[in-house]
């Protein structure tokens, strides 16, 4: 088990953001590599309230679906020089962060280290729930911002699985796993009910 609970080191982090802006780079240098998974929790709370700040899915969606391949492949972090240098505003950032909080505070409340232990054992569960990683973040980035829950969905199920992993909690995992595919559930009658009402459309037209 963690001596430091991982929201202390999150609202460590939060209120040491420089007062400017921070970049992506910069995130990654504070938390160390021993903290991708700490910087996973960050970068999804952004997302778990009806705030949002443009731009940000499709940067820390990616972001933590390359933590999640570092993580697969065992291979040292790598960020495209595109999203390494962008800006966030520690004026929107901050702020977004510190209400989130608390939803990380319950998670981590009702997280017990070693439940259900072969969900978080080495090997092939190793992998496959870095695999769940990366499709939290490619679900995360897909362009539904702006229908309510497209983000905090993906958001939530990515959050249980850092949380898990860093707890070697297999409770969490599973919930990730279970916010993964109420995701996709989401999304596919997102697409459904679109389609249709498209057809419905040109059916009206046509006649």
């Amino acid at each position: 088990m963690h001596a430091e609970p991982v929201s202390r080191r999150i609202r460590a982090l939060v209120r040491a953001l420089p007062r400017t802006g921070i970049t992506l780079s910069e995130l990654v240098q504070r938390v160390g590599d021993d903290g991708l998974l700490i910087l996973a929790a960050l970068l999804t709370l952004v997302f778990l309230l009806p705030v949002s700040i443009p731009g940000v899915s499709t940067v820390f969606g990616a972001a933590i679906l390359l933590i999640g391949m570092s993580r697969l492949f065992r291979r040292a972090l790598w960020i495209p020089s595109s999203m390494k240098h962008r800006m966030i505003a520690t004026r929107k950032l901050r702020p977004v962060l510190r209400k989130a909080l608390p939803w990380l505070q319950k998670i981590e409340r009702v997280s017990r280290p070693n439940r259900i232990q072969w969900l978080v054992a080495d090997g092939a569960m190793e992998r496959l729930n870095n695999l769940s990683l990366i499709l939290g973040a490619v679900l995360l980035m897909m362009p539904f911002g702006l229908i309510p829950f497209s983000n905090t969905f993906p958001a939530v199920a990515l959050l249980f699985l850092a949380i898990g992993l860093l707890q070697r909690d297999g409770v969490c995992v599973l919930l990730g796993y279970i916010g993964n595919l109420a995701t996709i559930v989401y999304f596919t009658l997102l697409i459904g009910g679109g389609g249709l009402a498209v057809r419905e459309a040109f059916q009206r037209l046509a006649t």
